[in-house]
């Protein structure tokens, strides 16, 4: 992800640069622990553990009701994510 070595004042721009393009419908793959923006922005979403596939899906399949235990523990670390979604 673009943003893993800029300061918190600039992360932001870039996430804005990024979701501008997405909503062109331009492809993009993103590597990213900015839970929130992909979130946001995707239209799907792949978990990974040590170089594995854990979990794929769309958002709101992997952030609200995660299948597996691995993604679910590593989520929990962003609760505040749940309530975006009112499904």
């Amino acid at each position: 992800m673009p943003t893993s070595a800029l300061d918190p004042e600039l992360v932001g721009e870039i996430l804005d640069l990024l979701k501008k393009v997405a909503e062109k419908g331009i492809t993009m793959i993103v590597v990213t622990h900015e839970m929130s923006f992909a979130q946001d922005v995707a239209d799907k979403v792949v978990f990974m553990d040590e170089g594995v596939i854990v979990e794929e899906g769309k958002p709101e399949e992997i952030f609200v009701r995660p299948k597996e235990e691995r993604t679910q523990q590593f989520l929990s670390r962003f609760v505040s994510l749940e309530p975006m979604y009112n499904i």
